[in-house]
């Protein structure tokens, strides 16, 4: 079916996309405050140790970087595995390592560089990409490090884990034919409190999908596309609403449902007469991802203003004439 005085609101509400400013996420974060004591650590990350008697070989400003293999080299002790280890666990196998030099060795094992632990932050979030994590952080944490929801974010977020970092500890998770778990969490649910708010790992990826979008076109005051989002639904009306009402000239009784025919790229026409429904006559109409509500235009509405604003100037007009 074809729908020639649709083109152009349509093409301006589909084809436009919206614009949100995304910030680059940098390759690692540069912190000054002490390593949290349970974050793992693993390659690439950047160290600084402080042995108290030796101070010369150990400074505050001479960085140690642990290897590809997850290693160390430092002076005394030589090569040492820091990778899997928390930073306390490291600090108590160094003290042990000193011990046949030093009668108690007082150590402090400082970050400079988070770089071995990160999760990629995607989808609709403020500032996507890959997050440096410190320590436990949760999926609310993550999403924070991501800029937080953009507005137009939708209600789930979609998390992929490694094959061998072990199953998401969600029900309802699922296997990938690589082998990934995935596991779909409603946002709200974790907001709450609820076990949906899982502790992410090192490689972790979390998706935010856009919201799903109806549109309102035609003789509404402010014609557009409106999320879904938490309300799971919305209905004609409530989209009048959000489109802030109709226009004087709106053909009220001949308002129409736009709905693609699944498998094609056409749209069937679904009636639907919001001046009944506005009087409280009949029951609204619940729209679905994709709808288009279009709401024409009243010709003999357009004709009556018109005679209106004639009448109004003309009038406005005659005193001038009649004036000596």
């Amino acid at each position: 079916m074809k729908f020639p005085h649709l083109i152009f609101p349509l093409a301006v509400l589909i084809c436009a996309p919206l614009a949100y400013s995304q910030a680059a996420a940098p390759s690692a974060v540069e912190v000054t405050s002490s390593l949290p004591g349970d974050y793992i650590l693993g390659p690439n990350d950047k160290l600084t140790l402080v042995v108290e008697q030796f101070p010369d070989e150990f400074t505050v400003d001479r960085i140690f970087r642990i290897d590809g293999s997850g290693d160390i080299t430092l002076p005394l002790v030589g090569r040492v595995h820091a990778g899997g280890l928390t930073s306390a666990q490291f600090e108590e196998d160094l003290k042990a390592r000193f011990t046949p030099i030093l009668k108690e060795p007082h150590i402090v094992v400082d970050v400079t560089e988070y770089a071995s632990q990160s999760v990629s932050v995607l989808g609709a979030v403020n500032t996507p990409g890959i997050k440096q994590t410190e320590g436990r952080r949760t999926l609310l944490e993550v999403l924070a490090l991501g800029g937080g929801l953009r507005p137009d974010a939708g209600t789930v977020a979609k998390i992929t884990r490694a094959a061998d970092q072990g199953p998401i500890p969600l029900p309802g998770a699922t296997v990938s034919p690589t082998g990934a778990s995935l596991a779909t969490v409603r946002v709200k649910n974790a907001m709450t409190g609820s076990p949906e708010n899982i502790v992410m790992l090192p490689g972790d990826s979390v998706f935010v999908p856009k919201a799903d979008v109806v549109y309102a076109v035609g003789s509404l005051t402010t014609p557009g596309g409106f999320p879904i989002g938490e309300s799971e639904t919305l209905s004609a009306l409530q989209v009048v609403a959000l489109a802030q009402g109709l226009t004087q000239t709106a053909a009220t009784d001949r308002a129409k449902i736009l709905r693609l025919v699944p498998g094609t790229g056409s749209r069937t026409e679904i009636p639907i007469n919001l001046k009944q429904l506005m009087a409280g006559k009949g029951s609204d109409v619940t729209l679905q991802s994709g709808d288009i509500l279009f709401v024409p235009n009243s010709t003999a509405k357009s004709a009556g203003l018109r005679a209106i604003d004639a009448l109004v100037n003309a009038a406005a007009y005659t005193p001038l004439l009649l004036r000596p």
